[in-house]
């Protein structure tokens, strides 16, 4: 495939176009009951994506370098892995299970949804602050492999574990004050303890 021109305007189930040589979303179905799948195109841009996705939304391994035109209310999980996003801006305001941003080229987490129910993985980015992060992770954060010098921006409350090894850590001041599983920070530069969780 390498257009969805004729597709139908609304699916009840899924809607799988991935691994084509799709390069843009326009004449996608406008409402998908549940996951839309793009994954493995050559998109560059979002725009022509679905208004509503009823569960999850997965755009990974594709050219984009942002997101704008992505749905605006997600269900399940949004995956935007691999590929080339140096921004946020345009995701969801809300995602009720887990995001990935993994592996692309984000310096910083403007833009990204307030709220997430599930994981939030934005590790192996070049990340080198949290600001702008989701308010609150129902699940996992992992800000592994990036370039973070500070913990400032990240959110006060995670229901699981908290990840920010591999990176360039001298302090975990600004570390989340309530987190339900381990906390992770190996592979960094600490000459302290200062800031880590005091439960």
């Amino acid at each position: 495939l390498t257009s969805l021109e004729g597709a139908p305007n609304e699916v009840g189930g899924d809607f799988d176009c991935s691994h084509n040589r799709l390069t843009s979303l326009e004449g996608a179905p406008n409402e998908v009951g549940e996951d839309f799948d793009c994954g493995f195109n050559q998109l560059t841009s979002l725009e022509g994506a679905p208004n509503k996705i009823g569960e999850g939304f997965y755009c990974s391994n594709n050219k984009l370098t942002s997101l704008e035109g992505a749905p605006s209310e997600i269900g399940g999980d949004f995956d935007c892995s691999h590929n080339r996003l140096t921004s946020l801006e345009g995701a969801p305001n809300e995602v009720g299970g887990d995001f990935y941003c993994s592996y692309n080229q984000l310096t910083s987490l403007e833009g990204a949804p307030n709220k997430i129910g599930g994981s939030f993985d934005c590790s192996n980015n070049r990340l080198t602050s949290l600001e702008g992060a989701p308010n609150e992770v129902g699940g996992d954060f992992d800000c592994s492999n990036n370039r973070l010098t500070s913990l400032e921006g990240a959110p006060n409350k995670i229901g699981e574990g908290f990840y920010c090894s591999y990176n360039q850590l001298t302090s975990l001041e600004g570390a989340p004050s309530e987190i339900g599983g381990g906390f992770y920070c190996s592979y960094n530069q600490l000459t302290s303890l200062e800031g880590a969780p005091s439960e």
